[in-house]
């Protein structure tokens, strides 16, 4: 009898872990409020800046046109290779710590998933590598340029750059866009799979090849978004005559 209770305390603590992993892979409001936040920030400074540019009779520039037409194109291209790459490796470590958990988690109830579901954390931490290899293609396109100088009515001159160096910089800010996001969802697509892959895992191991070929189709989408950056930055490069 006492070795019938010792088995029963036994199989009940690895279930409670195993629950216990899985309870905190459950969403929780903290992502929702932080992406509120963000929102919230933007939203007051851009009201800001049009109310102050109001008072002080500058409301003639608070348009489109005069900040894309006066904005640089390196500002653009910077703000997509970092896009590229800080969004790429968010994906990336939420895929991980989705799909770590569950290892961990499951590992406790059955050991042998540890080694073999390891290949879920290569797949998220492709998806980073994928950002860096845009931000390097697209840092490549980063040359020197000569600005058009026009003179203002104040009789002062302000630099302004040709249509192409400003075409070729919103095409490196859509591309790091394009990368980025596509790379986000795909790691946490890679996660989410990895983690039922591993709890699967842990049940029946028949069923870790069969969950493992949907998980190759989801890391896919990180390639479609390379494909498309790469499409959208063909034959960009500022300076270019």
């Amino acid at each position: 009898s006492c070795y019938r209770y010792w088995r029963r305390l036994k199989g009940w603590s690895r279930r409670t872990a195993l629950s216990s992993y899985t309870a905190s892979m459950r969403p929780t409001a903290c992502c929702c409020y932080g992406l509120y936040a963000v929102l919230i920030t933007v939203l007051s400074l851009f009201v800001g800046v049009a109310i102050w540019m109001t008072i002080t009779g500058q409301g003639y520039r608070f348009t489109l046109d005069e900040f894309l037409a006066r904005s640089s194109p390196y500002m653009w291209a910077s703000m997509g290779i970092a896009i590229a790459i800080a969004i790429s490796v968010v994906g990336a470590a939420w895929g991980i710590f989705l799909t770590g958990s569950s290892i961990l988690g499951g590992g406790v109830m059955a050991p042998r998933i540890k080694t073999k579901n390891l290949i879920s954390i290569i797949f998220c931490e492709a998806v980073a590598i994928y950002g860096i290899i845009m931000a390097i293609v697209f840092t490549n396109a980063l040359k020197s340029y000569e600005p058009t100088y026009d003179l203002t009515a104040a009789g002062t001159q302000v630099g302004q750059a040709s249509v192409d160096d400003l075409a070729t910089g919103y095409a490196l800010f859509a591309g790091g866009v394009t990368t980025g996001f596509c790379n986000l969802f795909c790691g946490i697509c890679v996660g989410i799979l990895g983690s039922g892959a591993a709890l699967a895992d842990a049940q029946n191991g028949a069923l870790f090849v069969k969950i493992l070929i949907v998980e190759i189709f989801g890391s896919a989408i990180g390639l479609f978004g390379i494909i498309i950056a790469i499409i959208q930055t063909q034959g960009m490069q500022l300076g270019k005559e």
